[in-house]
């Protein structure tokens, strides 16, 4: 009796056990996709996809689990969604193993989503896909070829590729087309395996199925790209893909291949492609495909967008191969139909070929010069730049007036982000195509007084150069200098250069004598009061009022009043926070008070400028020279030494010199 009251007692104070807690059924694939599209807010998407997660890994551990292909076609919507789905591989695995097809046709689409080679895991069903191939149905077997095609790695593709190799020849043009695919892919991760499918292709040329054969004459491509001796191989058959071309082109319309009128023009360019391959530095190929090359330029209808597909790869093939030159020009005369487009894409295309052929066909592309010039008013900031390029390199002698007139136009208007380059442009072609040296002065200076703040560093020293190299164009020079720089100082390379040039010229700018130009009456005081006003500018540069300062200390010697004006400006500057301006001024200053008598000889005008460089005299002839009292005579090992550095005092640093 005290054991059984014992016992219930026990059994009371036993705790009551909890309500068992009711597991929610798993979702179905539509009722997922609806439960995730109806949540409201990230966060209620995150709590679905958790339940449905955790169900569907309670599934996967569940060894006899009915529909376990649903389960992983769930968990790959998931992973579509960009949420972890990394613990679905093995069962890729496991359902690519099954027998039964709809288990492989899902198994086999989650490999393609979830493995890749960086993963070892993709590596235990080489074994399942080379059973398929060699004993599976044609489904079956297509599934594996897209898993092989998709994500198969190196060593796949090795131990599959005998089996690739013998499907390319099965009778299944299902099957041949995806085996094609698959060696495609095979000869981009492998190279070294071409060999094994030269033979095939060229038996997969007479096939009548537009799939298998464009897949055929990407693998042949593929083949010429990554091995020589398979280019060479492939030369034979020009011809007959000349002969696929032509049936393509001659063939009327067919609802089944046809795109707006043109007869599959995918399968067109990838011939294309080809034979542009196949003809290139070939002569024999190329004259083999020159006549059908000219009946697909001049027959292919070019109202539609494929069309002028066909006729792009057209021009390609006519510009890499050795074509003729009547042909090649046929194919500018394209590029110069598409500049008349409508489509702006077409358009930026046919600039970019003719800026390609620009060097070897010049004279081809100068027939379309206007209209390339048309396109530098584009509204789209690409096409003007790729205008701008061609317009730069369509410029030569014969027309370098004309386009730099158009350039400087465009100058003038073009975007921010193009001046540069176009003023880098202009310059460049002035050097290079000047008619004259007045013409280059007056480029330059146009240049400069639009977008001198764009112009390369250079140009203030290039255009210093040609005016001091021109001793017949220093009046004209200074007097068009003085002019610009009277009405704008903002364009710092342009104050820069005429501050040089007042400084060297300034005598000339006063004498009011220059027959190129209208005679300007200017005073010493305007001119100082200008450069003043460079020096007091908060537009001017440390590098501007530093030409500014030296072209009134060379005016000291050029002008004829008083210099005390000068003297003043110069010593104000003397205690400048710029150490640069500061110095210039403080030995300015010492020129002033303790050597003014040298002040005329060191700051005398600049030599001109010599462009061959000085001739070396040939050994074995003598030549006399005049004496100099003001020369030292040197030995022939020193190095000849300016007159003007000896007799320089101490202290007073080489840049016065210049």
């Amino acid at each position: 009796m005290r054991g059984e009251a014992s016992l219930q007692g026990g059994r009371s104070q036993r705790p009551a056990a909890r309500p068992a807690r009711m597991v929610l059924p798993s979702l179905k694939l539509q009722e997922l996709i609806q439960e995730i599209r109806g949540a409201k807010t990230q966060a209620q998407e995150r709590e679905v996809i958790q339940k449905e997660c955790a169900h569907i890994r309670a599934a996967f551990r569940e060894a006899g689990a009915p529909q376990r292909h649903r389960q992983l076609a769930k968990l790959l919507y998931v992973h579509m969604l960009g949420y972890p789905a990394h613990f679905g591989q093995m069962e890729c695995l496991k359902l690519i193993a099954s027998p039964r097809f709809t288990d492989k046709r899902v198994g086999y689409l989650g490999a393609m989503l979830l493995l890749d080679e960086r993963q070892d895991a993709h590596l235990l069903i080489t074994n399942s896909i080379k059973n398929d191939l060699n004993q599976g149905t044609q489904p079956v077997q297509g599934l594996a070829l897209c898993t092989l095609s998709t994500m198969g790695s190196a060593e796949m593709c090795r131990d599959l590729a005998n089996e690739v190799e013998r499907l390319l020849v099965r009778p299944s043009p299902y099957i041949r087309k995806k085996a094609v695919l698959a060696a495609v892919h095979m000869i981009r991760k492998v190279p070294e395996l071409s060999d094994i499918f030269l033979p095939p292709c060229i038996q997969l040329l007479h096939e009548r199925h537009h799939g298998i054969l464009m897949g055929t004459i990407t693998l042949i491509t593929v083949l010429c790209e990554q091995n020589p001796a398979a280019l060479t191989h492939f030369q034979q058959v020009v011809p007959q893909l000349v002969q696929i071309l032509r049936t393509l082109v001659t063939s009327g319309y067919s609802a089944e291949h046809s795109v707006a009128g043109v007869s599959d023009p995918f399968l067109q360019v990838q011939v294309l492609r080809l034979l542009r391959i196949l003809g290139r530095n070939h002569e024999e190929s190329s004259e083999a495909m020159n006549d059908m090359l000219a009946q697909v330029a001049t027959n292919t209808d070019t109202s539609r967008n494929a069309g002028n597909a066909v006729l792009y790869e057209t021009v390609l093939t006519i510009v890499d191969i050795r074509s003729a030159s009547g042909l090649r020009v046929l194919a500018v005369n394209i590029l110069g139909r598409f500049l008349l487009n409508s489509d702006k894409n077409i358009r930026y295309v046919a600039l970019t070929s003719l800026l390609r052929l620009v060097q070897s066909d010049h004279s081809a592309v100068q027939r379309h010069r206007p209209t390339v010039v048309e396109c530098l008013r584009e509204s789209d900031a690409t096409l003007s730049r790729r205008a701008l390029e061609l317009s730069l390199a369509l410029v030569n002698s014969s027309n370098i007036r004309s386009m730099t007139q158009e350039l400087q136009g465009f100058l003038e208007s073009c975007p921010v982000d193009l001046r540069a380059d176009c003023a880098s442009g202009i310059l460049l072609a002035a050097e290079r195509f000047a008619p004259t040296k007045r013409w280059h002065i007056d480029t330059i200076m146009q240049v400069l007084t639009m977008a001198g703040a764009h112009v390369r560093d250079d140009a203030v020293a290039n255009l210093t150069q040609l005016i001091g190299g021109a001793e017949e164009l220093h009046s004209y020079s200074v007097h068009r200098l003085y002019s610009a720089l009277a009405a704008d100082i903002s364009q710092q390379p342009l104050v820069q250069v005429a501050a040089w040039c007042i400084g060297e010229y300034g005598d000339l700018l006063l004498s009011g004598m220059c027959e190129d130009t209208e005679p300007l009456q200017v005073q010493e005081e305007e001119v100082l009061a200008l450069l003043e006003r460079v020096l007091q500018s908060h537009l001017s540069l440390p590098a501007t009022r530093a030409y500014a300062l030296t072209a009134l200390m060379k005016l000291s010697t050029r002008l004829q009043g008083d210099n005390n004006r000068i003297r003043q400006i110069v010593s104000i500057y003397g205690s400048c926070l710029d150490i640069e301006l500061q110095q210039r001024a403080v030995e300015y200053n010492a020129l002033f008070r303790k050597y003014d008598h040298m002040r005329s000889a060191i700051l005398e005008k600049m030599p001109l400028a010599e462009h061959g460089g000085p001739q070396e005299d040939e050994p074995g002839e003598d030549k006399e020279e005049p004496c100099s009292p003001n020369k030292e005579v040197q030995s022939p090992s020193e190095p000849p030494i300016s007159w003007i550095f000896w007799m320089v005092p101490v202290g007073i640093p080489s840049h016065l010199l210049l």
